[in-house]
């Protein structure tokens, strides 16, 4: 329900209208906030403490962070039967939204060799949904302008500001040409909603499941009947796992989102394994007629693969950039992870063994980890 608008405050006084606006919004003077979580944008999160409900304040300054994207592509979700956070109340003009708590437990803490692949499964059956029931053909195109974007932030964040390289030009063909095989490898793919960060710090466990913790045996999919659907079709509630971070949805390569799940950032499978998901979900998309016959299993791990290492080379750059440009070092930790997907990945295909070589060379024996001095 939209509320009445107040006027945008100073920053200074940004944390004084949060709570005032959730103090109205609640109608409980009493209310105080807590930091729930923060991520790579502009947003902020603060659950309430307060008797009764929990809720989720979602603070996102319209002028760095348009909440109403965010609005927009969670309805669609929750239509579709996933589980996107409710929204109680929004002020888009000053940028807060109350919006359901989902808890404390993403799945990234619960992942374990006994539950990763429950909690996939679960992962998998929601993916597929998103794939299948979520229209996203008006979203902007995830093409070949966008991923050429994404793909030149590893060579200016990475290579030149991070590890101060700058290429050769005979280096910089070798760049290019590797570029070129992942932008023909995503115009090959059957276009669908991605997500584009569909991982382990943006699903979450939630209610039973999060309680009950690793031991749980009822990891496989919970099913709830949404109450007085609008439409005659009812849409069964895929309650977990709960989704977020859903704000920069794109209408682009089949292939991205289950890569982003199964070479996580965050963490990392043995190959056996990520073989035997990638082929599960190649089975299930073609049971739902999201894949021609004719795409067999080398295929679709190619194009797994290749999405998931243009992937990675964009995070190697926004790695960087987060902490170069707004000062937030906690993601270089997670550059070794991620080059380790790059690396392995770019060895397996002949085409692009130069490129691993390159990546190799502009390294040497550096700590990844730490910030460049200058």
């Amino acid at each position: 329900m939209p509320l009445p608008h107040t006027p945008m405050t100073t920053a200074p006084d940004r944390a004084v209208t949060r709570l005032a606006w959730a103090r109205a919004t609640l109608g409980d003077t009493t209310l105080t906030l807590e930091p729930a979580s923060s991520d790579a944008s502009f947003r902020s999160y603060w659950r309430t403490q307060s008797e009764g409900t929990s809720w989720i304040v979602m603070d996102s300054p319209p002028a760095l962070e348009d909440p109403a994207p965010w609005l927009a592509i969670g309805e669609r979700l929750r239509a579709a039967g996933l589980h996107a956070p409710a929204v109680l109340a929004h002020d888009l003009a000053q940028g807060f939204l109350l919006i359901e708590d989902l808890g404390r437990q993403p799945y990234l803490p619960a992942l374990a060799d006994d539950t990763v692949d429950a909690l996939y499964g679960q992962a998998m059956d929601a993916l597929l949904r998103l794939q299948t029931r979520v229209d996203g053909t008006d979203l902007p195109p995830y093409n070949h302008a966008f991923l050429q974007r994404e793909l030149e932030l590893m060579p200016e964040w990475f290579l030149q500001r991070h590890l101060g390289y700058t290429p050769e030009c005979e280096e910089w063909d070798v760049i290019e040409q590797a570029f070129t095989v992942l932008l023909h490898n995503a115009a090959e793919q059957p276009r669908v909603f991605v997500h584009r960060d569909f991982h382990s710090r943006n699903l979450m466990l939630v209610g039973d499941a999060a309680a009950g913790g690793r031991g749980l045996p009822c990891l496989t999919p919970l099913l709830e009947t949404e109450p007085a659907p609008q439409s005659a079709d009812r849409v069964p509630l895929l309650r977990n796992p709960g989704i977020i971070d859903f704000q920069g949805a794109l209408h682009g390569p089949l292939a991205y989102d289950l890569a982003s799940l199964l070479r996580d950032c965050y963490i990392a499978w043995d190959e056996a394994r990520i073989t035997q998901w990638v082929e599960q979900y190649r089975q299930r998309a073609l049971q739902a007629s999201l894949l021609d016959a004719a795409v067999d299993t080398a295929r679709f791990r190619r194009w797994v693969d290749l999405i998931g290492l243009q992937r990675h080379l964009k995070v190697l750059g926004i790695f960087c950039r987060l902490w170069y440009r707004d000062g937030k070092r906690g993601y270089l930790a997670d550059l070794p992870r991620v080059l380790g997907y790059v690396l392995d990945v770019a060895r397996r295909y002949p085409e692009l063994a130069d490129f691993a070589a390159l990546i190799e060379r502009c390294i040497g024996d550096r700590d990844i980890t730490k910030p460049a001095t200058a």
